[in-house]
């Protein structure tokens, strides 16, 4: 009777896959800390050598740590109907923990490391709680305990980060972060219990799909909003507006690029997988790539809208020429999960952009993401000439299929 009770809680067969309107008010929260995140990499833009790896490695912890508690919160949605007010209570809690993580970010390495680490552990370690006892007595009880063991066990290096000396923070923050996801990636085991792996869990495989894109135009929307402040922000020149005006199309390419076919058909490849966590888990770590190449490129948005003519500086590279690349590569995996296969106009444009960089070193900001752009531009192009008098295709992902003994032990 008990797991009955907590079976109301669980993702009917015939549930809507589309995002409701609470998930999307809980993604504003991300927005702001995005562009949080984005803002952190900016302030990067003069560093040199070790300072800009160290600052580099401490954003991309941050970002790393809203990551994985953005995406447990689609999986829990995913997994369980979010229209009920005990999951509808845990995603607006969430939500607030994740704006109080956005509004410490610009200094949680810093001063403001305490209320960043608190609000991610109340996350990692209440949410299971609540989930778990609402649960009742349903086996599937067993993973958000599994989850609240695991978090309760990176705590300490958390807030020994926090409260610690500054130095201790990021080796002791990384191995937090290391431990949370080598529990997620190992399904979160413990003794006489076992693991829970993700990818066989039972799941609305289109909702996560939905989700996933809603991410990546979400991130993408964040370049649009750089792009707009800072010409706006900026004095009136013809250099800045064309700068404008290569930024603007950039994004677009790389909007285009994402939906051509494999973006598009990713919510058809979750619906059709007979193991959809399994195809889930991998989009998941595409998406995080994806999204962090948009944040980064973003950056390199903001240095050449500012000084579009100014001084070669070889580390503004690492946004103009870098973000891109990071997201042809992850387009790359993305297409091989829906495919199977990988489109050649992809690697060319990988290739065509390491190959130009060492010549962008010595040129101007705008010359580079200029260069950028017209790249991108052929990869559409190419893109557009393959697919041209062809029938559409369908998903056939090699991710996803079932195999033998492969289940859900806590359905």
């Amino acid at each position: 009777m008990a797991a009955g009770r907590g079976a109301e809680l669980l993702r009917p067969p015939m549930s809507s896959g589309r995002a409701t309107f609470l998930e999307l008010f809980f993604d504003l929260a991300f927005v702001v800390a995005l562009t949080r995140v984005s803002q952190r990499f900016a302030d990067l833009s003069n560093d040199t050598g070790w300072a800009l790896v160290t600052g580099f490695g401490r954003t991309l912890l941050l970002f790393l740590a809203l990551w994985l508690i953005w995406s447990h919160t689609t999986w829990i949605t995913s997994r369980y109907e979010p229209e009920r007010s005990v999951i509808q209570a845990v995603v607006v809690g969430t939500m607030f923990a994740g704006l109080v993580m956005a509004v410490a970010l610009p200094r949680a390495t810093e001063e403001r490391a305490l209320p960043f680490a608190a609000a991610y552990l109340m996350v990692m370690l209440v949410r299971p709680l609540v989930v778990a006892a609402a649960l009742r007595g349903h086996p599937r009880r067993l993973v958000p305990f599994r989850l609240a063991a695991w978090a309760a066990a990176s705590a300490p290096l958390w807030l020994a980060g926090a409260l610690g000396p500054e130095r201790l923070r990021l080796p002791l923050w990384a191995a937090a972060l290391a431990v949370d996801y080598l529990a997620w990636a190992l399904g979160w085991p413990l003794p006489w219990v076992g693991a829970s792996a993700v990818h066989s869990w039972r799941i609305a495989g289109t909702h996560l799909a939905d989700r996933h894109q809603q991410m990546f135009l979400i991130a993408l929307g964040e370049s649009i909003l750089v792009i707009g402040t800072v010409f706006s922000g900026t004095d009136y020149s013809a250099e800045r507006a064309a700068a404008f005006g290569v930024a603007f199309t950039t994004s677009a390419l790389l909007w285009r690029t994402y939906f051509h076919r494999a973006g598009l058909l990713l919510t058809e490849a979750l619906g059709r997988a007979r193991m959809p966590g399994r195809l889930g888990t991998a989009s998941e770590r595409t998406h995080l790539l994806i999204v962090l190449s948009v944040l980064v490129t973003s950056v390199g948005y903001e240095l050449v809208i500012d000084h579009p003519y100014g001084p070669p500086r070889p580390s503004w590279l690492l946004f103009v020429v870098g973000g891109p690349v990071l997201f042809l590569v992850a387009r790359m995996r993305l297409e091989y999960e829906i495919f199977g296969r990988v489109s050649r106009s992809r690697v060319i444009g990988v290739v065509a952009l390491l190959l130009l960089t060492p010549a962008l070193v010595r040129g101007a900001p705008m010359v580079g993401l200029s260069v950028v752009a017209a790249v991108l531009a052929l990869v559409v192009l190419l893109d557009a000439l393959r697919g041209r008098g062809r029938p559409s295709e369908v998903s056939a992902s090699p991710i996803g299929r079932e195999a033998p003994g492969d289940r859900d032990s806590e359905a």
